[in-house]
């Protein structure tokens, strides 16, 4: 017997006993004190939760129509008349905290939109932004439109978003688009 071997084992028994002794050798390791070399923690989650706070008592908590929903139902938190083809800052009297590397888009209600021509503009709020969150709403109808305190008047949807850095070319690649815009894929 040489190094534990006998003579004449085939290679086949010789690389089964060598297999064996270093998968017994390797779960001793396992099982022994030695920590592993790289972190077995898994990684952290990132931040889901949207925070708020209510800047008065006229102030409603945003809410979701159902579990599934793409928003949260943002709140008047006092009357308005706005007439008609004119615009109007709606406060809601919250702060928002919003999720680690998310913006707040504001969006359209589709049933104002579709009954009343009710329109929001200016829908970005930034992740550093700890403000009154303010809707800006505008009246495309004929007649004018009242807001009551309380009303749901648009929806805050959280998005992901990527921060690039800024660099100035002299030109860039072409692509099989180039510059067209405006429909310009629709026409033969």
């Amino acid at each position: 017997m040489a190094g534990g071997f006998a003579r004449g084992a085939s290679v086949r028994e010789l690389f089964k006993r060598i297999f064996t002794r270093h998968h017994h050798k390797h779960r001793e390791t396992e099982k022994g004190c030695s920590p592993p070399k790289r972190p077995t923690a898994s990684p952290k989650k990132p931040d889901s939760m949207l925070r708020f706070v209510k800047l008065s008592e006229n102030a409603c908590a945003p809410t979701r129509g159902s579990a599934k929903a793409a928003g949260y139902d943002l709140y008047s938190a006092y009357d308005y008349m706005i007439p008609a083809m004119d615009k109007a800052v709606v406060k809601t009297d919250i702060q928002i905290a919003l999720p680690s590397g998310c913006y707040g888009r504001v969006a359209p209600r589709s049933g104002l939109a579709a009954k009343h021509f009710i329109d929001v503009g200016a829908g970005v709020i930034d992740e550093d932004y700890r403000g009154n969150v303010a809707v800006v709403l505008f009246n495309f109808g004929k007649e004018s439109f009242k807001v009551k305190r309380g009303d749901r008047v648009a929806q805050l949807i959280c998005e992901r978003i990527c921060y690039p850095e800024l660099e100035e070319l002299e030109g860039l690649d072409e692509t099989d688009r180039g510059a067209g815009g405006f429909g310009s894929t629709g026409q033969s």
